[in-house]
C-alpha cells in the first residue's frame, strides 16, 4: 500500500480535491493520510474541518498555522508556523506520496516542509497564471519542488513543461472542479433557500472577492466600488461568501457585513461548502467578483461570470466571462451586459475549456501505477537552445 497524504487547507481547495480523496480511500492499493490546517481550523472561517469529517473522512493530521491577523507579517509567521507543524506531522506519517493543489501560502509551508523530509509531490493545478496576486509564484514555486503534475488544459501542461520539468511527468486531467457539478446531486432552488434561509429574487448574483495580494489598495478601493455598483441594483439577491484568510481580509469582510446589515435582499456567508456553493451557482445569474470558480465551474452552467481586477488575469476563459476594471463604472456595465439578450444567447453555446471529464479518476489510475523509486532526483528538462 502507497500511504498517500493529501494536504487541504480551505473550503475551495478541499472541494477541488473531494473526489481525489475518495479515490484514495477507497483504492485497493493506496492508503489515503487526511491533513488539514489554515482556514479548516479557524472558528473565523467557519471551522470547515467538519464539513470534512461529516463527508466521512478520517482527518489524521491537524496543524494549525494561522495567526490572528491579516497583515503581511501575520501570514509570513504563519507559514513559519505551519513549516514547523508539517515537519513534525510528516515524520510522524511518514507518506510515501504528498498530493498538493494550487497556489496558496499554507500549501507552500507544506512542500517546504516535504521536500526537506525527502517526500515526493504530486501538484494539481500547476501553470495556471494569476498575475494580480503572489499566489502565481507560490504557484509556480510549487511546480519545481513537485515530481508529479496534473493540470487542467494542454496551455498548463506545456508552461509547467516550459519550467523545466519531464513531459513524462506532466499529465493533463482537465479542472477538478468538474467532477463535483457532475457527482454531487445540487439543490432545487426551495431546497436551496430552505437551506440558506434566504429567498432568491427575480434576478440574483453570487458575489465572492477576495485580497488582491499584489495591490497594497487596490482590493479594498474595488471591493468598495464593487458594493457601490451592487447597491445600485433593484428587485436582485445578492448571495456573498467572505474573503480568504489572505492579506488584508479582515477589513473587506466588514464591508460586506455592513452592506447586508443594510440591505434585506443580501445574505453573507464564512463559508457555504461545496454543495451550496454550487447549487448557488446553478440557480443565480452569474458570479461576481475574483474567484477562480467563476472561470473554473461557473461555465459548466452556462452562467456569466464578472471578472474583477487583475487576480486572475491570465487564466484560460470562456466566452462566458467578462473581465472588467474595478471601478464602479465598469461593474455596472458588465451586470447589464450579462442580461442582454444578446449575450444570454452567447451563454447557450458556451463550453467549458476545463471540462474534459473524470479528473479525479484519471489521477487517482496515475497514482496506482506510478512507480516512486528514484523519482526525487529530477532531472531539468531542457529545450533545444537559439541563441541567434
Amino acid at each position: 500500500m502507497k500511504k498517500v497524504c493529501v494536504v487541504t487547507g480551505t473550503r475551495a481547495e478541499y472541494g477541488l480535491l473531494r473526489w481525489v480523496i475518495d479515490g484514495i480511500a477507497n483504492s485497493r492499493v493506496l492508503e489515503l493520510q487526511l491533513c488539514v490546517t489554515g482556514m479548516h481550523l479557524s472558528p473565523e472561517f467557519g471551522l470547515t474541518f467538519r464539513e470534512i469529517e461529516k463527508d466521512g473522512y478520517q482527518i489524521d493530521s491537524k496543524v494549525e498555522m494561522l495567526v490572528s491577523a491579516d497583515t503581511p507579517s501575520g501570514i509570513t509567521k504563519s507559514m513559519g508556523l505551519g513549516l514547523i507543524g508539517f515537519g513534525d506531522e510528516f515524520e510522524r506519517l511518514k507518506p510515501d506520496l504528498l498530493i498538493l493543489l494550487g497556489d496558496r501560502y499554507e500549501i507552500m509551508a507544506a512542500a517546504m516542509a516535504a521536500s526537506l523530509t525527502r517526500i515526493p509531490i504530486a501538484h494539481l493545478h500547476g501553470g495556471e497564471l494569476t498575475q494580480g496576486a503572489f499566489d502565481e509564484a507560490i504557484r509556480h514555486s510549487l511546480t519545481k519542488m513537485s515530481h508529479i503534475h496534473f493540470v487542467a488544459v494542454e496551455e498548463y501542461r506545456e508552461r509547467v513543461i516550459q519550467l523545466g520539468e519531464s513531459p513524462g511527468k506532466v499529465h493533463c486531467v482537465g479542472g477538478l472542479g468538474i467532477d463535483n457539478i457532475n457527482r454531487i446531486k445540487l439543490l432545487t432552488k426551495e431546497d436551496l433557500e430552505d437551506a440558506i434561509g434566504f429567498k432568491l429574487g427575480a434576478k440574483n448574483l453570487l458575489v465572492t472577492f477576495h485580497p488582491v495580494t499584489l495591490d497594497e489598495d487596490s482590493a479594498l478601493s474595488q471591493m468598495q466600488e464593487m458594493l457601490d455598483a451592487l447597491r445600485a441594483l433593484s428587485d436582485t439577491g445578492l448571495i456573498f461568501t467572505m474573503p480568504n484568510a489572505d492579506t488584508g481580509n479582515r477589513r473587506m469582510g466588514e464591508l460586506i457585513k455592513e452592506f447586508v446589515a443594510d440591505h434585506a435582499d443580501a445574505v453573507a456567508f464564512s463559508s457555504l461548502g461545496q454543495l451550496l456553493y454550487l447549487s448557488c451557482m446553478q440557480h443565480v445569474d452569474a458570479v461576481v467578483g475574483n474567484s477562480s470558480s467563476g472561470l473554473l465551474e461557473a461555465p459548466s452552467f452556462k452562467k456569466a461570470t464578472i471578472n474583477i481586477g487583475d487576480r486572475q488575469k491570465g487564466r484560460v476563459q470562456a466566452e462566458s466571462v467578462i473581465d472588467c476594471s474595478g471601478d464602479k463604472d465598469s461593474i455596472r456595465n458588465a451586470i447589464e451586459e450579462i442580461y442582454s439578450p444578446l449575450f444570454q444567447k452567447k451563454l447557450e453555446t458556451v463550453t467549458n475549456p476545463y471540462d474534459k471529464g473524470g479528473a479525479s479518476d484519471l489521477i487517482i489510475k496515475k497514482i496506482e501505477q506510478i512507480d516512486l523509486s528514484g523519482i526525487l532526483k529530477k532531472q531539468f528538462h531542457d529545450f533545444p537552445r537559439d541563441l541567434s
